[in-house]
């Protein structure tokens, strides 16, 4: 007999009684209590959204369908605040919001749920439609861009599901932020950057600029670009601390200064501390006066 997400995340009472486990030996130190009834294998390390998400859909029994942050992490659109809360719709009552769970009630249409592996989600577009409500303007941007960039949808179709739900919570902000949506951003730290940019009152940049390589006869690819200025700006992730990316970079970067380019590279520590200094770099190289940025 199996018991549906076992030994990741599964009902601890559906386990014992299919003689995987004693409860004893849910007790014990092997598995760690999740939520309640809900058990998974000990780790030292802290629980990821995804393996919260799959707890909470175990949790909510057959009705719950995985939403809003969830769905995402799920859907493989990693686009989530840190530690941010699963999200579980569940018709009617029976369930409510508790630590590291929010309970919606949320309308779905058959066609809006999807199935991954062995859980329930919304569709990537519903998904991306209900993040960019309920989330900040440029939290709802970065949600949306990931999910569009992974799922290669038009943000723009998103419209309909304004259209469907008029009166939803959030519908109201819902036009800014398809405004600002780019499916061709690379990460979700590239879109907070471009929103810092653009906030700030700096042009919009162009998204994933090609600049040709003659030599190499290939393109060299800018997150961010003001093409008519020269000027790129790029985020720098983790992976760029790697010896082989390294050796790659400092050779890419030459060919770009090399080609006549001014290129700015931030990490994601400096996108959340040091935004100002951001803002006036790239305002300098593009001859712009901060100051009267900000009176825009």
């Amino acid at each position: 007999m199996t018991v549906p997400g076992f030994p990741t995340a599964f009902r601890g009472s559906a386990a014992v009684d299919a003689g995987l486990v004693t409860w004893s030996v849910l007790r014990g130190p092997r598995f760690d209590r999740l939520l309640p009834d809900i058990y998974g294998v000990h780790q030292d390390e802290p629980r990821d959204l995804a393996l919260r998400s799959r707890a909470a859909f175990r949790w909510g029994g057959d009705r719950g369908v995985l939403v809003g942050h969830s769905a995402a992490e799920l859907l493989g659109a990693d686009c989530s605040p840190w530690r941010a809360p699963a999200e579980l719709a569940v018709p009617g009552g029976g369930l409510r919001s508790r630590d590291g769970v929010i309970v919606r009630r949320d309308r779905l249409h058959p066609g809006e749920i999807a199935v991954v592996g062995d859980v329930r989600t919304t569709t990537p577009m519903r998904t991306a439609f209900d993040l960019g409500c309920r989330s900040g303007l440029v939290e709802g941007v970065v949600a949306v861009d990931a999910l569009a960039r992974v799922h290669r949808f038009p943000p723009d179709l998103l419209v309909n599901f304004a259209v469907r739900y008029a009166r939803a919570r959030g519908v109201y902000r819902f036009t800014d932020v398809l405004a600002f949506c780019d499916r061709k951003a690379g990460s979700p730290p590239e879109s907070r950057l471009r929103m810092l940019l653009v906030l700030s009152g700096l042009p919009r940049p162009v998204v994933q600029h090609p600049v040709l390589d003659d030599d190499r006869r290939r393109a060299v690819w800018l997150d961010l670009a003001y093409p008519e200025h020269r000027v790129g700006v790029e985020y720098d992730g983790g992976e760029h601390l790697k010896p082989e990316q390294v050796r790659k970079d400092i050779a890419r970067h030459t060919r770009l200064v090399a080609a006549g380019w001014r290129v700015f590279r931030y990490t994601s520590q400096e996108i959340r501390n040091e935004r100002d200094r951001i803002v006036a770099d790239v305002a300098e190289a593009l001859a712009l006066d901060v100051a009267a940025l900000r009176l825009r």
